[in-house]
């Protein structure tokens, strides 16, 4: 089944740049006395005597790179086949259209779909379907990065080199969480490599270019721009993507993005798409993310990522209000995993995370990425505002894969019994003492200590911050809450203090896996 390709005429464009020729040369007749002198100095210059630019060209660079640039074919069953997303991450909000990620409307549909699945004639659920994706290669021997969503659910892959030939190849390893992975092919010779560059170094405005098989139109070449760099699509937990506006659409998936030294920049992963179709919006995972993965699928055939064992989320600006700091720099932690490498070390929900292992962490996006890149074992600095005050703590780093299993398997903990009932109004809400009924009434978890909010007034500061009925408040002012009157006098401590807002940390629907910090305005 050939793939249709559409033609655009630019009618009024070339229409423009006629009537802007025709401009150039009308000529003058008849002029007066007062401007001929100045009409004879002018002089009409034909197209030919047009002083001629020479054009950049790309053509070496993709004669160089394109033999290292591969197709994919994967073979799939009809039921199971692979997802085009990566999998969904715990506390990582949801993206655009991630309700129905099969709705036509939602913008990132393309890669995050079943990108040029082509069945056999029919539909059922159980036919073989094939599906393609690009790749590269980046060690003679067959190492060949693609993406996840490219081979996840593949019975046979294929890959398809610029030369015409066809190798079958394995998996090696595959990682959801960054939507990269690794397959081998088996060369009777050494195979053309591609190189890695220094993707931090890449610049808002820097021609990039990308190669992959569109729509099965393999050894495509597309130019453009790198338009922004540090994109987040809620794609996952370690969203750092470069955009651009070089042409990548389905089948470009697992494709190389280039600088203009044949550098991978990147790999093609996601775009922007109302239509399905380029609009000049794509999104390409940064070399320097994909090199310690990489690594690890190769070497391991799955991921080794660090782990500190806590829930963070962004300072906001009424937060650090609240808090009195100068600036949002920063993690919040909104939680502390059980007998997890932030509790050892002595990390405390409310803690600020400025900077792990030498290194800032400017935004709470900064904090996941750098510790999965620091080495499991390792014992490093951490420096947090608490309270107002730097403290320089060191903790030693764990593995995320164990640290995932513990926390599936820390829950459901016997708690003392809660404080008597008392009940009162504040901040637009009405917040009790836990009591039994009202935990199994909201389902609050056992473990969990605080007051609950049983009442939000429309048009108060609670219901600003989207706070619920169900929702039990454990903190407030930086300090614990065990029951509904420790929240009254935390505000009227707030209140005399002069502050204009409070920080309570609130376990979303009872729950405490689900912790996070808010500020409410006391004005």
């Amino acid at each position: 089944m050939r793939a249709k390709i559409w033609t655009v005429r630019s009618l009024a464009l070339a229409g423009g740049i006629s009537m802007l020729a025709a401009a150039a040369v009308t000529q003058v007749t008849a002029p007066s006395p007062a401007v001929a002198q100045t009409a004879a100095t002018v002089e009409t210059l034909t197209p030919a005597q047009l002083p001629l630019q020479e054009l950049p060209s790309v053509a070496d660079l993709a004669d160089r790179l394109l033999p290292a640039v591969v197709e994919i074919t994967i073979e799939s069953g009809g039921e199971g086949a692979a997802e085009a997303t990566p999998e969904a991450q715990p506390d990582t909000p949801p993206g655009p259209g991630s309700e129905n990620p099969d709705d036509p409307a939602n913008p990132f549909k393309d890669f995050f779909d079943e990108f040029l699945k082509r069945g056999q004639g029919g539909q059922q659920p159980q036919q073989k379907m094939t599906s393609m994706g690009s790749g590269f290669v980046v060690d003679p021997s067959g190492i060949i990065v693609t993406n996840n969503h490219v081979v996840e659910g593949a019975e046979s892959i294929e890959v398809h080199f610029h030369d015409d030939t066809v190798l079958k190849a394995e998996l090696v390893g595959r990682d959801p969480k960054t939507d990269l992975a690794v397959i081998r092919v088996k060369p009777e010779k050494p195979l053309p490599v591609v190189a890695f560059g220094d993707s931090d170094k890449l610049r808002v405005g820097e021609w990039v270019m990308a190669i992959g098989n569109p729509f099965g139109l393999g050894g495509s070449v597309s130019l453009g721009i790198v338009s922004a760099r540090n994109r987040d699509i809620n794609a996952g937990p370690y969203d750092d993507f470069i955009q651009t506006d070089a042409a990548i659409n389905k089948g470009n998936s697992g494709g190389p993005l280039f600088n203009l030294k044949g550098e991978v920049m990147g790999i093609n992963t996601a775009i922007f798409s109302p239509s399905g179709g380029s609009v000049g919006i794509g999104f390409s995972v940064p070399s320097n993310t994909a090199k310690n993965v990489i690594s690890q699928l190769t070497q391991f055939g799955e991921t080794r990522r660090g782990w500190l064992g806590v829930k963070i989320q962004a300072v906001t600006d009424e937060i650090a209000e609240s808090l009195n700091l100068e600036n949002t720099r920063g993690a919040l932690v909104a939680d502390v995993t059980p007998t997890g490498p932030a509790e050892k070390a002595g990390l405390q929900p409310g803690d600020i995370i400025v900077e792990f292992n030498g290194r800032p962490v400017v935004t709470m996006r900064d904090l996941p990425k750098i510790v999965a890149e620091t080495p499991i074992g390792t014992k490093v600095p951490v420096k947090v505002l608490r309270k107002g005050k730097e403290v320089a703590i060191t903790a030693e780093v764990g593995r995320l894969e164990d640290g995932e299993k513990l926390v599936d398997a820390s829950s459901g903990k016997a708690t003392p019994a809660p404080d008597a009932p008392a009940v009162i109004t504040v901040l637009g809400m009405t917040v009790t003492s836990i009591t039994d009924d009202l935990r199994t009434k909201y389902g609050i978890d056992k473990d969990l200590k605080g007051a609950v909010v049983t009442e939000v007034a429309q048009d108060g500061a609670a219901a600003d911050k989207r706070l619920e009925p169900g929702d039990v408040i454990t903190e407030a002012g930086e300090q614990e809450v065990q029951g509904a009157a420790d929240i009254s006098a935390r505000v009227d401590e707030a209140k005399k203090a002069g502050k204009n807002s409070i920080l309570l940390l609130i376990a979303k629907g009872g729950k405490s896996g689900e912790m996070r910090f808010i500020a409410l305005k006391l004005k």
